[in-house]
C-alpha cells in the first residue's frame, strides 16, 4: 500500500497494452457531435462505456440532460468517502471533431486505433478520449492500491465540447451543488513541447466577431464601373491594416493588456515555446514587439483574421463585389474586459475614416479568460507531486494560449483550477491523422497516479 506500488502497477497497466485495450474500445465509438447523425453514440458513450467503468470503481452515476435542449448529455459521477475530506472535480469531454474519414493516410481510420511507431492514430487520441481515460485509469489505480482514493471525487464529462459546449454554463448553475468541489484537475489541450510536463491554471479567452462592408445590392460590371463605384473589398483590407501592421503588431491598443502581471511575467521567464518536429516554424519577426515568445501567446491579447472573402472567390466574375467580410477573433487574457473590445474596434474604424466597416458580433458566445495565479498553493502542491513523480519540475504555465469553458468552474462552481496536459501541439486533434505520443501517454499516466495519489494522502491547503 505505497505510492512506488501504484507507480509500478500504472506503469504495467500501460506497457501490458492494457490501457490502450481501454482506449481503442472508447476511440471505436463515433461520437462526432458536430454531424447529427452520429449524436446518439455521444449518449452510448456515456451509457455503454464510460458509466458503466466508473461505477465498477464505486462511483454513483447520474446522465443528465443538455438544458440548451441539444441532444449532447452530461455525465456526472459521484465517489463520495467522507464529509471531512477534499472534493476534486475531474473534467473531460466524450465527444470528437469530425471523423473525416477519407483524408486519413493510407491504412489509417478515425475509428480504429493504429499504432505506427511512437505514434497512436484515431480520433480522439488526443482530444479528450486518451485524456481523461488516463485520469480514470489513474483514479482506478490508486482506489485499488490504497482501497480508498482518500478524497472526494467527482468526475464531469460533457459530449458538446467541439461544438462550444452548448448548456455546460446553464448545467453548471442549475448543478453546482452536485459538482461543489474544492479544485478541479483536468486534462485538455497541449504540453508545451513534446517531451516538456505542464501544468496550466486557465486559458486565454476568444471572442470572435465579423468585420463587415455592406455598400450596395448587387455587383456591377467592372468595366463599366471600376473607377467609379467603391470596392468593398480594398476598404476592408485597408481598415484591417489600420487594426494590425505587417508585422503582427496590434495597433488598436484598446484591446490589449496595460501590462503582463509580474508574476505571470515571471512564470513565462524561463517559458520556451518548442513546436516539435512536426510543428510550424516560428515567425519571431511576427506579433507584439517587446514581448518573449512564451509572453505573446501566454500573456497578452492576439487579433486575428481566420477568413475573409469579397466576390466570388471560386467563380471569380468581372465585376466589383457589393460586400465584403472578414471573420476574426481575438484570444485574451483576464487583464482585459472583453466586453470593450467592440466597441473599442468600432470607434477606431469610425475615426479612422471607416465607417463603411461594420463590427458586428460577438458571432459565438464569448469565452471567457481564467488564470490562477502560480503561487497559489494548490499550483505549488502539483508541482512538488509531479517532480516527485518524475524527477523533474514541470513548465508552469498560468495559463494556456487556447481557450477551454474553464470559466464554468472558476466563476460559477467557485474553484480553483488545474490542468494537466496529456497530449503536444503537433497532435493533429482537429484534422486527419489525430494521434499521441507514446510516451506522453505513459508519462501521464504516471503523474496523474501521482497526483491523486497525494491529494489522499498530503492534500494541499484549501482555504
Amino acid at each position: 500500500m505505497s505510492r512506488q506500488l501504484a507507480m509500478d502497477t500504472i506503469s504495467k497497466h500501460f506497457d501490458s497494452g492494457a490501457f490502450m485495450q481501454d482506449l481503442a474500445r472508447r476511440v471505436a465509438i463515433k461520437t462526432e457531435s458536430q454531424i447529427p447523425e452520429s449524436h446518439p453514440f455521444l449518449r452510448a458513450y456515456l451509457v455503454d462505456e464510460i458509466g458503466p467503468t466508473l461505477q465498477q470503481m464505486g462511483y454513483d452515476i447520474q446522465i443528465l440532460e443538455n438544458p440548451s435542449g441539444v441532444d449532447a448529455p452530461f455525465l456526472v459521477a459521484r465517489r463520495i468517502e467522507g464529509a471531512d475530506l477534499p472534493t476534486i472535480l475531474t473534467y473531460g469531454h466524450g465527444d470528437v471533431i469530425r471523423g473525416l474519414d477519407a483524408q486519413w493516410q493510407t491504412g489509417l481510420s478515425p475509428w480504429k486505433l493504429t499504432q505506427v511507431g511512437e505514434r497512436y492514430y484515431g480520433r480522439g487520441t488526443a482530444d479528450n478520449k486518451g485524456q481523461h481515460s488516463i485520469n480514470i485509469a489513474a483514479l482506478r489505480t490508486v482506489l485499488e492500491t490504497r482501497g480508498r482514493l482518500g478524497f472526494n471525487s467527482i468526475f464531469l464529462i460533457d459530449t458538446g465540447e467541439e461544438i462550444g459546449s452548448p448548456g455546460l454554463h446553464e448545467f453548471a448553475r442549475l448543478h453546482r451543488d452536485l459538482l461543489k468541489s474544492d479544485l478541479l484537475i483536468g486534462s485538455d489541450g497541449p504540453r508545451l513541447a513534446p517531451r516538456m510536463p505542464t501544468i496550466f491554471m486557465g486559458t486565454r479567452g476568444a471572442l470572435n466577431f465579423d468585420l463587415v462592408v455592406d455598400l450596395r445590392a448587387g455587383g456591377h460590371h467592372s468595366g463599366n464601373w471600376g473607377g467609379l463605384l467603391a470596392n468593398p473589398g480594398v476598404i476592408l483590407a485597408h481598415a484591417i491594416a489600420s487594426i494590425i501592421d505587417d508585422k503582427g503588431h496590434v495597433l488598436v491598443r484598446d484591446i490589449l493588456p496595460d501590462q503582463i502581471p509580474e508574476s505571470v511575467r515571471h512564470a513565462l521567464s524561463d517559458i520556451v515555446v518548442d513546436p516539435g518536429d512536426d510543428g510550424p516554424e516560428i515567425d519571431t519577426w511576427w506579433g507584439e514587439r517587446g514581448l518573449t515568445q512564451a509572453e505573446r501567446v501566454f500573456g497578452w491579447n492576439t487579433f486575428e483574421v481566420l477568413a475573409m472573402s469579397t466576390g466570388n472567390p471560386e467563380r471569380p466574375v468581372n465585376a466589383v463585389p457589393p460586400r465584403a467580410k472578414a471573420h476574426c477573433q481575438i484570444r485574451f487574457t483576464v487583464d482585459k474586459d472583453p466586453l470593450t473590445f467592440i466597441p473599442a474596434l468600432q470607434k477606431h474604424l469610425d475615426a479612422h475614416g471607416f465607417a463603411a466597416v461594420k463590427v458586428v458580433g460577438p458571432s459565438h458566445e464569448i469565452m471567457n479568460a481564467t488564470r490562477l495565479d502560480p503561487s497559489h498553493d494548490a499550483v505549488q502542491w502539483a508541482v512538488r507531486s509531479v517532480a516527485r513523480t518524475l524527477g523533474s519540475k514541470p513548465a508552469v504555465v498560468p495559463n494556456l494560449g487556447g481557450s477551454l469553458p474553464n470559466d464554468v468552474f472558476t466563476d460559477i462552481i467557485g474553484v480553483p483550477t488545474i490542468w494537466v496536459p496529456h497530449s503536444y501541439a503537433s497532435c493533429s486533434q482537429h484534422a486527419p491523422n489525430e494521434h499521441v505520443l507514446d510516451y506522453i501517454l505513459r508519462e501521464g499516466l504516471q503523474m496523474m497516479t501521482g497526483l491523486f495519489w497525494d491529494m489522499g494522502e498530503q492534500p494541499p491547503v484549501f482555504n
